[in-house]
């Protein structure tokens, strides 16, 4: 191991011990908590991250993986993944900083915002961080003064009309003006070594990377033949991160595949890379946040509570979180988070139209409607699913930002794997029974599908 990741930043998983009942733990210990501070928290399965991790590798053995950091950039995310082995695509210089401080070398670092500011790019420069990305001839400018030994990345625009999140509106050089891009860059001694692009998020349709790789390999030979070294295709984002998405991650995983055995088949000396958030964390992240408020109101449409001769009603919750902070996929995605009852309700009790509002006073801050509840009360505690995206390290819309308090975990199981020490029972101490390299880590990923289980030792 590369000693990022110790056994104290986490909670160990033992047997017999559900994420549910870790839930009930922290929500109860908060809710006892003479303070009365903690209105909501997340418990993060690090173990999550790790069978993904191995997934990656035996679905994509070809690419390498980064981590974009904006997407989740929790202290135990970031030590997890760098312990993998992942490097880290930086927007920022606050972000390059971040994974600098616990240790990551530059050259595991990439600076992926087409557009910079000089004193980031001179921040990078002086650290160390060669690879960058640009689109345009002013970044190509400001690369000449302020780091004229980086290495430059072209991004290439895609057709990413049917992608919820269209990055190619804002970033990404046209085929058409990718020579022009390409000629200036060999004028003003700049080095050119790939083209990356990025089909945005939500994409229903694996065949936009096939495109966008056949188009890279396009603009490969316009560097080639300029004299530029190219060797690095980047593909970019835009992998589902949870099981429940329109395309599966293994779906998207075969288009490439046989996109790359195409345009760049293995020998060719171009290194693949890849750059993934929702895919490691979205899964990996569970949030509860307790009821801080609640009014009733006359429903103005009949109900099916009209039915059996009860008022109709409405009641609606307030929570301490809504669209400008933690739940702002409502806002990005278009996604209605379903929230999980903390407490067990009864068959018979009845449901009731409600709808849930974050803290701040506009109509705006609508967490969810439409939902048919239980009678709740004020310190009663909702559980949210797949919330690890762009929910932790993301500030608040609104400018300032409570931090808010994370449990990670992990199963021994997993543990074991991340340590390269995974130990079967009844193992042969023989040749086969040596454990294999975490490179190859994708061979046990069918053992660490089991449901992780978590222990109530120091868990506050």
């Amino acid at each position: 191991m590369a000693g990022y990741l110790s056994e104290s930043d986490f909670v160990m998983v033992e047997e017999g011990f559900s994420t549910r009942d870790l839930l009930e733990e922290l929500t109860l210990g908060a809710s006892q908590a003479t303070t009365g501070d903690v209105a909501a928290f997340f418990v993060a399965d690090l173990g999550a991250v790790v069978r993904r991790h191995f997934c990656f590798l035996k679905c994509l053995p070809r690419v390498r993986p980064f981590y974009t950091v904006k997407c989740n950039s929790s202290p135990g995310v970031l030590k997890v993944l760098a312990e993998l082995g992942l490097g880290f695509s930086c927007a920022n210089k606050a972000e390059m900083e971040l994974v600098q401080h616990i240790g990551i070398p530059a050259s595991k670092v990439i600076y992926t915002n087409p557009c910079k500011q000089i004193a980031q790019i001179k921040y990078a420069a002086k650290h160390g961080i060669r690879l960058l990305s640009f689109d345009n001839e002013m970044e190509l400018a400001k690369v000449v003064k302020s780091h004229p030994s980086a290495q430059m990345v072209l991004c290439i625009a895609t057709d990413d009309s049917h992608s919820l999140s269209r990055l190619s509106l804002k970033f990404g050089a046209s085929l058409e003006s990718c020579r022009h891009l390409l000629e200036n860059a060999k004028r003003s001694h700049v080095e050119v070594v790939g083209v990356s692009f990025h089909i945005g998020s939500g994409c229903p349709d694996p065949q936009a990377y096939a495109r966008s790789i056949a188009d890279a390999r396009l603009v490969f030979e316009m560097g080639t033949e300029l004299g530029h070294r190219m060797h690095i295709l980047d593909l970019g984002g835009g992998f589902p991160g949870m099981e429940g998405d329109k395309v599966r991650f293994e779906e998207i995983a075969s288009v490439i595949n046989s996109a790359l055995d195409l345009y760049f088949p293995e020998g060719c000396g171009v290194d693949i890379l890849a750059e993934l958030g929702r895919y490691y964390v979205t899964s990996a992240f569970t949030m509860a946040v307790s009821i801080i408020a609640k009014k009733e109101a006359l429903l103005d449409q009949p109900s099916r509570e009209e039915e059996n001769g009860s008022a109709p009603k409405t009641i609606v919750y307030h929570l301490d979180e809504g669209v400008y902070g933690i739940f702002n996929s409502v806002l990005f995605d278009n996604i209605c988070p379903t929230p999980i009852l903390q407490k067990k309700s009864s068959t018979e009790q009845p449901l009731y139209s409600s709808s849930l509002w974050g803290p701040v006073a506009d109509g705006c801050d609508c967490v969810a409607e439409g939902l048919w509840l239980p009678q709740l009360q004020v310190g009663d505690w909702l559980v949210f699913d797949n919330m690890g995206a762009y929910t932790v390290g993301t500030g608040s819309l609104l400018g300032g930002t409570r931090a808010c308090r994370i449990t990670y975990a992990m199963s021994r199981v997993a543990w074991e794997a991340l340590r390269g020490q995974l130990l079967p029972a009844e193992q042969d101490e023989d040749a086969e029974g040596v454990c294999k390299p975490l490179s190859c880590g994708w061979e046990i990923t069918d053992t660490l599908c089991v449901g992780p289980v978590f222990t109530p030792a120091s868990i506050m």
